[in-house]
């Protein structure tokens, strides 16, 4: 190992001396920022206000990178940035986050990036939960996976968006990206691989070239076959990377999911949809009347109007044979004048139309 000669320690010395007074700096500033959310977060109370203001955040983030120019990287810039703003938002009120666990999952991911780390999270047993404790305001927002790229839509989340008395106030898009992890890190030390059965799925082709021999077993979840790979050196894991950092394993193989590409759309739910970002998106669930034409009549006044309409999917209506409810997406917000009108111009065709909620376009990750 080289040494440093008395004039480069000296300067190294010197470096890291603006360094501390830098990140001295820093600190002060941040309880400076933290000081005027919390005067924000007083004004809002008065008003009833909710502390998240996504359309509020998003600009801030995009005023930031600007300012930046790329001189710092901007992906950590971003991180660094939403952490702050995490922190300062749930100095204002606390919140509670509930969302379909367990702890490390893909639906957890979601919530973290969506709300950062600063506020309470809460894992459910299942995506009926979730919806349960959002209505019934035992928590303040919830988690849930809509749809997968691979996989296809989520019909239990479809059914609670039919069933409980909530909005949709956000979305996000998650890379979904499966590693093989152990105890060890070593290839030719696994007997076992553990997964839940989506992921085990979706890894079918590399385990079948890689470990052709070694069987697979279905757990309920991917954090649950890591915690089996924590505590027996002879399991590996088929899980997130952020499974290995919580529990300590190693990773054997790096994404080995079949298809690149795989992403899940998770949905952010609440009671209190965002004002217009500019760039929004609206969901609606409708049932139509049972006769020729019914459905193009849906779509002709969106059409007419330049309306996008991003998403439809039918799901059966459970207690009524041959009858289907539709789920859709458009883009635009519901106090977008166009958007206004279309969906008034629709429902005189509809047997039933719901507004689920307007929310700014997820950013889609690779």
């Amino acid at each position: 190992m080289k040494r440093f000669d008395d004039q480069q320690y000296k300067r190294l010395k010197e470096l890291r001396g603006r360094i501390d007074a830098i990140d001295r700096e820093l600190v002060e500033l941040l309880q400076e920022r933290l000081s005027v959310a919390e005067e924000i977060g007083r004004t809002k109370a008065e008003a009833d206000a909710q502390p998240l203001d996504v359309v509020r955040e998003k600009e801030v983030i995009r005023h930031i990178l600007d300012y930046n120019q790329g001189k710092f990287p901007p992906d950590g810039l971003q991180v660094i940035f939403g952490e702050i703003i995490s922190a300062c938002r749930n100095a204002q009120r606390p919140a509670t986050v509930a969302y379909l666990g367990p702890e490390t999952t893909f639906t957890h991911m979601a919530a973290t990036s969506f709300f950062g780390h600063a506020p309470n999270f809460t894992a459910q047993g299942s995506i009926t939960e979730v919806f349960e404790e959002v209505e019934r305001k035992r928590v303040d927002f919830g988690v849930v996976p809509v749809e997968n790229s691979v996989e296809g839509t989520v019909a239990l989340t479809l059914d609670g968006l039919r069933d409980y008395k909530i909005k949709v106030c956000g979305e996000i898009y998650m890379p979904i990206s499966h590693d093989l992890i152990s105890k060890t890190g070593r290839l030719d030390k696994i007997r076992r691989i553990l997964s839940h059965p989506h992921a085990l799925a979706q890894c079918r082709h590399w385990l079948r070239k890689n470990l052709p021999a070694v069987p697979t077993e279905e757990v309920v979840s991917t954090a649950q076959a890591a915690r089996w790979a924590a505590i027996d050196p002879s399991v590996a894991a088929i899980a997130s990377p952020l499974a290995a950092r919580t529990y300590d394993l190693q990773v054997v193989a790096k994404r080995i999911e079949d298809y690149a590409g795989n992403t899940t759309r998770f949905l952010v739910l609440g009671h209190e949809c965002p004002r217009p970002s500019g760039r929004d998106k609206t969901s609606i669930i409708l049932s139509l009347e049972d006769k020729p034409g019914s459905l193009f009549k849906l779509l002709e006044p969106l059409a007419d109007r330049g309306i996008n309409l991003t998403k439809i999917q039918s799901r059966p209506v459970k207690d009524e044979p041959w009858r289907y409810l539709f789920y859709v997406d458009i883009a635009g917000h519901i106090e977008d004048q166009k958007v206004k009108d279309g969906i008034e111009a629709i429902r005189e065709g509809c047997t039933m139309l719901i507004w689920l909620g307007s929310y700014p376009m997820g950013d889609m990750k690779s």
